[in-house]
């Protein structure tokens, strides 16, 4: 970070500490009239000193604070609604921009100014205590005009690529820390369970591994110190089960019961708590009609006891107001919400009333000072550790990355890695870059606004030329060559026989909660259908590419197109969708969700017995001859198993589609290269012929009766060695937490072999009753009391000595106490 005289200091009137805030205009004239020391001032009190741990600085402060300076702390108001004096008069802990609540003007350095302003009259408090300003940047810093844009989290769930989300969070971290802003709302980590919920794009996937694995955007931007370069607080948010409403309704009642909760919503809130996240945001929503902003058990016990989580907790916008369910921030309001352990409010505009109200609460008795204490130390003890009170202005030398071309680079790599090819009918992609002529048409084939979705500048987001970036079609223009001619028409108009293909970018138009909620339809618009209906009147091939916040209602149309793009909310690098349309870089990404055959399924998840028309994790690939007229429905990830020395047994997910499979290929992989390995007739391959040090990748293909091959899943790599084993490996099972008759285990397995592999699978035995209920990152499966956990897609490959970990959840007796034994790893 840049050195700045000014980061170095604080106000030496720390002996002045403010007892009343009522009335304290006076109080703010002389802390405004300080004049800031020279750089090398020495500091006055213990909590200035940088060398002493951060515990004996917060006490140290804490000590010498007021009450009314405590609930300050404790408070979170909107830019819009708070002028700077306002920041100073009532030592206010935090300030936030709420959705496309932007300075003027809407700039890099509009937002660095803005941010330095009010931090500066933080510092001018007796106590010169920084605040922390808070933003919802949560595909990119997309409130600020110019940023890049990644795909919203439901793309970035389908590449299953955690470190790439990682370095994501890193990128999103260095565009918010030029603008100032050191906290950010985000990830959110629902479990989206209901397509026809309108924040189901902020999900990562519909079950819990993946939003669990893709916490890596923890530490993308938090990075490895939160006082490093460019270091953003990170939130994990909603806590807990907003992705499980009834109907999918926005801030509605999750009915559930507590071991459903614990296995399916609370897996990746444990996950942002073992990699550190800074804070938690609470949700909106309600379990078994208790509102979570006033849920104690789920905040006091299971998050900060059980889960050990030791930042601070904050309310959602007015979410604190919600708990008697009147209008406005009422007295039960407050105490509510502060005894079940939120820390701070963001109360945006009624910040003065929340504050009066937990003074009376306090003054009271009815909210203890030890619980005051608690909130603001842990919100101190993360200014602290965030290094605000040695640098808390803006670090402009990351101002510039705003927007920036490797950071929209690695946006365009994100959108290729997101995109998950659904249907190919006679192969007709990847399309050629080069010769004739190709019709792009659909309301979102040129529009930024539409295919960034909602939370782009905007709250709602909105249709049109919002901000700077790619879009579809200008990435389609940029690819082809100079052989090939590109025409454009929004309703497909004008199109003819003449051309080879053509592409209809549509779906969904911006929005965000609530308004996003879809509760009747979830199929195209009119103006959609009528434009596919053009270019399908034409005769030519027809390329469907669907810019969507979640899957839509799609079957009775799909056997009229030739092939089926799901691209997501890509953000403004459209480039990517058009790298992967032209095979400039081959497709990968894989369904999180489940594709419903109609909204009628809705909810429809894996493994609910609903037949979807594309199960989570399908997705297809440019093999050489596929055909996918009618894709597998579920592709399985094959598994070793017996591997000795010399042989394995290679077993896959048998085909469960209509595509009249006679037979499996198994084939050894060498660069681009395929051998023939084995044939078979089940699911399942002896291979023989191998060599206990050689590592091998296969990959397997259901095959029909006219030699059209569709892989089954992405290749396997396994390991050889002697001893009857694929390569060492270890397991340790740690037990999470237990209650009258359940308990939650996390299991750690290590590669202890000395290469890669890229496969395993662990055994344990469940106690006699026991019953499993819920699991993540890995895929069970139960024979009587012995149960097979075998890696899921995204944690499979494990270089020698690395760890990964899966979890379950278990039913019990309540009189039972015993737990599972005889674990073993291969």
């Amino acid at each position: 970070m840049s050195s700045n005289p000014s980061r170095k200091w604080t106000s030496g009137a720390a002996a002045l500490v403010l007892t009343a805030v009522s009335g304290a205009a006076a109080l703010v004239l002389a802390a405004a009239s300080l004049a800031a020391p020279p750089a090398t001032a020495v500091a006055a009190f213990p909590y200035q000193d940088p060398g002493l741990p951060v515990s004996t600085r917060v006490a140290d402060l804490m000590s010498r604070m007021s009450v009314d300076e405590k609930l300050g702390q404790m408070t979170q108001a909107e830019r819009a609604s708070v002028t700077n004096a306002d920041v100073t008069t009532y030592r206010l802990g935090s300030v936030l921009s709420g959705g496309g609540s932007a300075p003027s003007p809407n700039t890099a350095t509009g937002w660095a100014d803005m941010y330095d302003r009010f931090q500066n009259a933080a510092l001018a408090t007796p106590l010169g205590i920084p605040l922390v300003y808070g933003v919802d940047a949560v595909h990119g810093h997309n409130n600020v005009a110019g940023a890049t844009i990644f795909p919203h989290n439901i793309g970035l769930g389908a590449t299953r690529d955690p470190a790439l989300v990682q370095r994501i969070g890193r990128a999103v971290a260095e565009e918010v820390s030029g603008t100032g802003i050191d906290w950010n709302f985000a990830p959110c980590l629902c479990v989206a369970r209901n397509d026809r919920w309108g924040r189901t794009y902020e999900s990562f996937g519909e079950t819990p591994d993946l939003p669990s694995s893709m916490t890596s955007i923890i530490t993308g931007l938090q990075g490895t110190a939160l006082n490093g370069p460019a270091s953003v607080l990170a939130t994990a948010k909603h806590y807990v089960g907003d992705g499980g409403t009834n109907a999918g309704a926005d801030q509605g009642d999750t009915q559930l019961s507590e071991s459903e909760l614990r296995a399916v919503h609370l897996p990746p809130f444990q996950a942002a708590v073992e990699r550190g996240v800074g804070s938690v945001m609470i949700s909106f929503s309600s379990w078994n009609g208790a509102k979570l902003h006033g849920h104690q058990y789920l905040i006091t016990t299971v998050l900060k006891g059980e889960l050990g989580f030791g930042g601070f907790v904050v309310s959602d916008w007015n979410g604190v107001d919600q708990i008697d369910g009147a209008q406005g921030t009422s007295a039960l309001d407050v105490r509510t919400a502060v005894n079940a352990g939120v820390d701070m409010v963001m109360a945006p505009t009624e910040w003065r009333r929340f504050i009066e109200l937990l003074r009376a609460e306090v003054q009271a008795g009815r909210v203890t000072t030890a619980r005051v204490d608690d909130a603001v130390r842990r919100i101190l003890t993360k200014k602290f550790e965030l290094g605000l009170f040695e640098k808390p202005l803006t670090d402009r030398s990351y101002t510039a990355s705003v927007g920036s071309a490797a950071h929209r680079t690695l946006a365009r790599e994100a959108v290729a890695k997101s995109q998950v090819v659904l249907k190919n009918a006679g192969g007709l992609l990847p399309l050629a870059k080069s010769g004739g002529k190709i019709f792009v048409a659909g309301k979102s084939a040129d529009d930024i606004g539409n295919q960034s979705g909602g939370w782009t500048i905007s709250w709602q987001g909105a249709s049109g030329n919002v901000t700077p970036g790619t879009t579809v079609l200008q990435g389609i223009r940029n690819t082809v060559g100079s052989g090939a001619t590109v025409t454009y028409s929004r309703d497909g108009g004008g199109i003819d026989g003449s051309y080879r293909v053509a592409v209809a970018v549509v779906g969904e138009t911006p929005y965000a909660e609530t308004q996003g909620d879809r509760p009747s339809g979830l199929g195209l618009d009119a103006a959609d259908l009528s434009t596919i209906a053009t270019l399908r009147a034409s005769g030519v091939p027809v390329v469907v590419v669907l810019v969507s916040g979640r899957p839509l209602d799609i079957a009775s149309q799909l056997p009229g197109w030739n092939a089926l793009v799901a691209a997501w909310l890509p953000g403004t690098e459209g480039q990517g969708v058009a790298d992967v349309l032209f095979g400039a870089v081959p497709p990968t990404g894989k369904l999180p969700m489940t594709w419903m055959n109609s909204a009628s399924q809705q909810p429809i998840n894996t493994g609910d017995g609903k037949t979807p028309l594309f199960a989570q994790g399908y997705g297809l690939t440019y093999a050489a001859g596929q055909d996918d007229t009618t894709p597998p429905a579920a592709p399985g990830a094959p598994v070793a198993s017996a591997i000795t020395s010399s042989s394995a047994t290679l077993t896959w997910a048998a085909s469960t589609d209509n595509v009249g499979v006679t037979r499996y290929e198994v084939v050894r992989l060498q660069s681009s290269a395929e051998t023939p390995a084995a044939t078979a007739s089940t699911a399942s391959a002896a291979l023989t012929g191998l060599s206990a040090t050689t590592s091998y990748t296969f990959a397997v293909y259901a095959v029909d009766a006219a030699g059209n091959r569709s892989p089954r899943s992405a290749p396997v790599t396994l390991t050889t060695s002697g001893g009857g084993t694929s390569g060492g490996c270890s397991v340790t099972p740690s037990t999470q937490s237990q209650w009258g008759n359940g308990y939650v285990i996390q299991a750690t397995v290590t590669n202890t072999g000395a290469a890669s592999r890229n496969a395993w699978a662990v055994t344990f035995t469940l106690p006699a009753g026991h019953t499993l209920t819920g699991s993540w990152n890995a895929a069970l499966t139960v024979s009587g009391q012995t149960v097979t956990a075998r890696n899921a897609a995204h944690n499979g490959s494990l270089g020698a000595g690395a760890s990964t970990s899966f979890g379950f959840q278990v039913s019990r007796p309540n009189s039972d106490t015993t737990l599972p034994s005889g674990y073993t790893c291969t």
